[in-house]
This record gives C-alpha cells, structure tokens and sequence, in this order.
C-alpha cells in the first residue's frame, strides 16, 4: 500500500517562503538537500509525518506560472475561527471564511490564503472526513 510523503512546489524566494509557511503552519526545516542548480528543503511539524518540499530553482529569476492545473493544498486545524483570526493578526491575508453546505448539510467549514508565489491553501476545520 502506498503512504503520502510529501508534495513539491517551486517557489522564488527561499526565505518569504519559510517565513510564510513557519508563521501560517509552524512548518520549520526537517531536511535540506543541496545541489549546484537547485535545493530541497523539506517542511513539517509535530502534527504530521507529511512533508512539503520546497524547490529553489538557483537560477529562476522571474515569478513561476501556476498554469490552469494547480489546485491546492490542504490542511486541517482544531479551531478554524481561531486560525482566521491568527492569519488576519499574522497579516497572512486570509479570504473569507466559508460553510461549505451545497444540500442544506454542512460538508466542510474552511478558508483560503496564497503563499508567497501565490500558491492556494485550503485550511479546513477538523472533522468528518478532514481530520
């Protein structure tokens, strides 16, 4: 059986992106792998064996194209109101907080905000199927 370990994105700027992603998630350095043309510094915290890579391409100098094929990466919280109300002190920019409830049954509560390379994360409020 295959286990998830980790999801790679590209990102410009090496330190905005541990900054962003320590200050909105508490993800600090696991492991970093350097290469002459490109590094692997990998993500995570207490909460998960989950790690997300971040490349840092040496040469890449102009903002990447996120194309029409990125969706997203998601990740759940115990107090999704709490989250917000951190992300809006943080000056992260969260969107608005949404109810998911399409037949009248709440689905899902969550929110939306952009990493530094505008890279969308759903944060989710734990339970049912999103723990």
């Amino acid at each position: 059986m295959a286990k998830a370990i980790h999801s790679m994105i590209r990102v410009l700027d090496e330190e905005r992106s541990l900054a962003f992603y320590q200050k909105a998630f508490g993800l600090t350095v696991k492991d970093r792998l350097d290469f002459p043309e490109f590094s692997l510094i990998y993500l995570s915290n207490a909460e998960s064996e989950f790690e997300l890579e971040l490349t840092v391409n040496k040469s890449q100098s102009a903002p990447y194209e996120l194309g029409d094929g990125y969706g997203h990466f998601a990740v759940s919280v115990e107090d999704l109101d709490a989250e917000h109300a951190r992300f809006e002190a943080e000056g992260l920019n969260p969107r608005k907080l949404v109810e998911f409830a399409p037949a009248g049954e709440l689905v899902a509560r969550f929110f939306f905000v952009a990493d530094p390379d505008g890279y969308q994360i759903e944060v989710l409020e734990r339970g049912g199927r999103f723990k």
